[in-house]
């Protein structure tokens, strides 16, 4: 299909600017199709998934219809979790960004009402919100329709599978029948048919084929895994593939918290996310992760709709989604804004049954692998090794270093060669102990910190564009104590050194493995006295 660029599409000056800083040249095929029939104010069925660039596809004619200097409400989202509400109030800002005079806000249950009645007095032309908070607002008339000129209903099969179909219906009642009424779904039931069918007139279908809906810039692969070598497999893959974002998938809320529990227990920067939890939980849980200090988000179907976030490496299906069409939603996860991604399926038995069906499905193809032995991630933490005795060699004035070495060979029988093979087995070995014991049996020397302190290296400084509060951030986050008892931070133009109380050393060099800091990874260590 031929590419089509946002500034063929006689859009405002405004949001063309808005597009480029989001970093958007050419529409996907959902939005090439959909913008112009949209623009010209028609009703639209769409039929596209998460990572297909829908909100766009919708936002960009809502903002070209939008009267700037209008304070009432002139459009209504529905959206069927409060996440995705968040995450499309946040892409049409970013749209907006430009333009002057435009408010955009989310309403849903689970945030203090008052609050919501308090912004919505202040006046707002777009709302993007949950069907049950959007109705109890009309009902209260704290939202009202009047010059309401536009409605869409975003995900509405998901909307439809959690039960709000009368909530939606009410809504829709509420507003003016001089109206547009845009609906984007990834599947076509018989109820979202006959909703379509009462509330909107002559509507114009836009699909995007199946092929484009299985996202193709994703490797996907199977594994034949025991049950009881699942946790032992993914922690391989995680180490073979070291992907910067991680989302496991599980069926159960039970396998979500005993998944997470394993996973931290070998070390790695794992959080769940499922329905048993408390909003404030679930949102703390989703900025660690979009912010990188959760590197593993393990999560059920329900609780990840709405995740949406680019930089997603890699999903592991850990276990095979009950439906064919959550296979689909949920490798759609990766493999974002033109990124390759790969998916990880683990099967057993007549589970590879299950597994051709959902290849038939998605007309894609799903490869068997070998398992990576220990050998395999051996072999990947020797080149972690090697990359990084590149950087010293390079950086680093290694003279005295090799006086050293050569005084140790011509007074003992081994060659040098020997000398850095032992010295590549302790680093192999000391990374294994790091994660195994996480330094529970590590003592601190005098590292040359202030009474009651230990100094700790960084490899990372000026030179990287990093700042004291960078590192502040990174320790307080990762390790949980509180940023005032962080002493002295002396930052150098490749490296810096820390202060932190003695009692807490352990822990931070402990939560700080396999860390990174502004996306960069560190290593961090007990400084040398000086």
């Amino acid at each position: 299909m031929e590419t089509v660029k946002f500034d063929e599409l006689n859009l405002h000056p405004q949001i063309l600017r808005g597009i480029r800083e989001m970093g958007f040249e050419e529409t996907t095929p959902i939005q090439s199709k959909a913008i112009p029939v949209v623009m010209e104010g028609l009703d639209v069925i769409g039929q596209a998934q998460t990572g297909t660039g829908k909100t766009a596809a919708f936002g960009i004619p809502l903002l070209m219809k939008v009267d700037p200097k209008n304070k009432k409400t002139q459009a209504i989202v529905l959206c069927p979790t409060r996440e995705l509400a968040i995450q499309v109030a946040e892409e049409i800002r970013s749209l907006a960004k430009y333009m002057h005079g435009i408010k955009v806000l989310p309403v849903y249950g689970g945030q203090d009402i008052v609050k919501q009645i308090r912004s919505l007095k202040g006046g707002t032309q777009i709302i993007i919100g949950t069907p049950g908070r959007i109705m109890d607002h009309l009902r209260r008339k704290t939202i009202k329709c009047e010059s309401v000129h536009t409605i869409v209903l975003d995900e509405a099969d998901e909307m439809l599978n959690m039960g709000f179909r009368e909530d939606i219906e009410t809504v829709l009642e509420y507003i003016p029948e001089e109206r547009q009424t845009v609906l984007f779904s990834a599947t076509m039931p018989k109820p979202i048919l006959e909703i379509t069918k009462k509330y909107q007139k002559d509507a114009t279908t836009i699909k995007v084929v199946k092929k484009e809906l299985t996202v193709p810039s994703i490797e996907q692969y199977y594994y034949d895994v025991k049950r009881k070598d699942k946790v032992e497999v993914l922690s391989r893959l995680l180490d073979v593939y070291a992907p910067r974002l991680s989302l496991v998938f599980c069926n159960t809320k039970r396998m979500v918290d005993e998944l997470v529990h394993a996973l931290q227990g070998r070390g790695y920067f794992a959080e769940g996310l499922h329905g048993d939890m408390k909003q404030v939980q679930r949102d703390r849980v989703m900025n660690n992760f979009r912010n990188g200090r959760t590197e593993i988000l393990v999560a059920t179907d329900v609780a990840a709709r709405g995740i949406d976030v680019d930089d997603v490496e890699a999903v592991f299906n850990f276990d095979l989604p009950q439906d064919d069409e959550y296979y689909v939603h949920r490798i759609g996860r990766t493999g974002r804004a033109g990124k390759t991604g790969r998916s990880f399926t683990f099967v057993k038995g007549k589970e590879v049954y299950k597994l051709k069906d959902i290849q038939r499905y998605c007309k894609t193809k799903i490869l068997a692998q070998k398992i990576p032995s220990i050998e395999d991630v051996e072999q990947v933490k020797l080149e972690k090794i090697m990359d990084h005795i590149d950087t010293v060699i390079e950086e680093e004035d290694l003279s005295a270093m090799v006086d050293m070495i050569e005084a140790q060979v011509n007074e003992a029988d081994y060659t040098t060669m020997d000398i850095a093979a032992a010295f590549l087995k302790l680093a192999l070995r000391g990374n294994e102990e790091n994660a195994a014991n996480g330094f529970e049996n590590f003592e601190f020397g005098d590292t040359g910190a202030e009474e009651g302190m230990v100094r700790l290296f960084i490899n990372i400084g000026k030179k990287q564009h990093i700042k004291p509060g960078d590192i502040l951030g990174a320790i307080a986050g990762e390790s949980g104590i509180p940023g005032r008892l962080v002493g002295a931070i002396d930052m150098y133009d490749k490296y810096t050194f820390v202060e932190v109380p003695r009692e807490y050393g352990k822990e931070i060099l402990q939560a700080m493995t396999n860390s990174k800091i502004k996306g960069k990874s560190i290593n961090i260590e007990p400084a040398n006295q000086k």
